[in-house]
């Protein structure tokens, strides 16, 4: 049986007719109502487009037609399509608070608003005043979308407005990646396993490779993408936080509270930015997209080598990789242990020739494990080859149970679950270490569309090599090689 929020849930929705609403959040909701996880929900939308109830339900019908799975959510949509309501934007603050009110009257007991700010990030601060002049802010929690700011100065600001109106227990920076069932099992697989927790360590491994490249372009976000670029969007919001999951000590207990300070002790041991260990490029055709400066500096790519000095993680670097337009979409974290001695083995053996034993989490929706080790081939000799042990989430009778990032994130907030959400301690901390990166960039390298970023990328992870593209692909169930 599902578990249920101890009390009703209403979720202001702004920004509820953007692309964002129509992919994710109203399609998620339809499943929360669903599953039964929150059933006693009831949603406002608000927008600066013209819409009536009415025709926000038949927006939020197609939206839901569209993108939501075949695992029967759909046949919620009559009772859902009930609770959703609309709060015209043109009648401000009264409006809201007037909407809201209506949506919650079928309640005796006071609900848990969550207000959502699909927003741009220029809009938020808005949004956030609205509420405070309609009466909705004490009490509520707020779900903020990246980016957090566009340096330590930005988002110290930002962050001081926000808690002229809200405590920071109240406030849920959401990081879509942390809300992916696959990052939570990183958790898992290091702390719950005696075999792991104690390796996991300089000692034993050798470097660390966090690799998000992206197939889509930025033909429908150029204007929004030109004053931040790869760094800004992806990295600072994303491949950190997924860092401090990968590096972070032991939490006391699985607590929001000592979870997040452990994330916070990886941000503070984090290095500063070193530019000559990054790369930054951008693909090309870029220039060409309208909306787009004819000289844009911006990078649409970027790689970086960062280190975590601090007693488990000093001298190992981690090496972080994203950008559009790419080979591949994939989110893949790569440990690389450290290899033996080969002595004791012939020449010829193939001992170290497919590079270090690797542990590789896919972080895609179909979540993926995998173990790399050499063992011996059968027959006269010494002779090794490389071999894996694979999990796969979907060849389990969990797979019907994952929630979508999105939902697990709103569920989560509904709740008042803070474990997945980054903090501002966290944030302004990661700008700092940021600072001679983004006073000093390097220079932008061109990289050809469908490759996997400049040249000079593998000279940055030299002596190494990037795990992507994969020399063999992951072995589907039924496979015996």
């Amino acid at each position: 049986m599902a578990q249920k929020t101890a009390k009703p849930v209403t979720v202001v929705l702004f920004g509820a007719t953007g692309d964002l609403a129509r992919r994710k959040l109203l399609p998620g909701l339809l499943h929360l109502f669903q599953s039964g996880l929150l059933r006693d929900l009831q949603v406002v939308g608000t927008s600066l487009e013209e819409h009536t109830t009415e025709s926000f339900v038949e927006f939020a019908a197609e939206s839901v037609h569209e993108f939501s799975g075949d695992d029967g959510d759909i046949d919620g949509w009559p009772e859902f399509s009930q609770r959703l309501h609309w709060a015209p934007g043109a009648e401000g603050a009264a409006g809201l608070r007037a909407a809201v009110e209506k949506a919650e009257d079928e309640y005796d007991t006071p609900c848990t608003r969550l207000h959502y700010l699909s927003v741009p990030p220029k809009a938020a601060l808005a949004v956030v005043q609205t509420l405070q002049d309609a009466g909705l802010s004490e009490g509520s929690r707020i779900v903020m979308e990246k980016p957090f700011g566009v340096d330590l100065a930005t988002a110290k600001d930002l962050n001081r407005h926000l808690h002229s109106v809200f405590d920071e227990s109240q406030i849920y920076r959401i990081d879509h990646f942390l809300g992916k069932e696959a990052a939570q099992n990183i958790l898992a697989f290091r702390f719950a396993n005696g075999l792991f927790e104690p390796i996991w360590h300089r000692n034993n491994i050798d470097h660390v490779q966090i690799d998000v490249p992206e197939e889509l372009g930025l033909e429908q976000r150029a204007d929004f993408y030109e004053s931040t670029g790869a760094y800004r969007d992806m990295v600072v919001t994303h491949l950190f936080q997924v860092l401090a999951f990968t590096a972070m000590e032991p939490p006391t207990s699985l607590t929001p509270d000592a979870i997040n300070e452990e994330k916070n002790k990886v941000f503070r041991s984090m290095t500063p930015i070193d530019p000559a260990n990054v790369v930054r490029g951008q693909y090309a055709g870029y220039r060409d997209i309208p909306g787009v400066r004819h000289d844009s500096d911006t990078e649409t790519f970027i790689a970086i080598k960062c280190y975590i000095d601090n007693w488990r993680w000093a001298g190992v670097p981690f090496f972080l990789r994203t950008g559009k337009r790419m080979a591949e979409g994939a989110r893949i974290i790569s440990i690389a242990f450290k290899e033996p001695p080969r002595s004791m083995f012939p020449k010829h053996s193939g001992v170290g020739d497919h590079g270090p034993d690797h542990l590789t989490f896919d972080l895609a929706d179909q979540a993926k494990m995998s173990l790399s080790f050499y063992g011996k081939r059968p027959g006269p000799g010494m002779r090794l080859d490389k071999l894996s042990m694979q999990f796969a989430m979907k060849d389990t009778s969990w797979a019907g149970s994952v929630l979508e990032a999105y939902e697990r994130l709103i569920y989560d907030a509904a709740r008042g679950d803070r474990t997945l959400f980054t903090s501002a301690d966290g944030i302004e901390r990661l700008w700092e270490v940021s600072a001679p990166l983004l006073e000093n960039p390097p220079i932008i390298r061109p990289y050809r569309q469908g490759s996997y970023g400049p040249n000079q990328i593998h000279q940055l992870v030299a002596p190494y090599a990037w795990r992507l593209p994969f020399e063999r692909e992951w072995r589907q169930p039924d496979s015996f090689t």
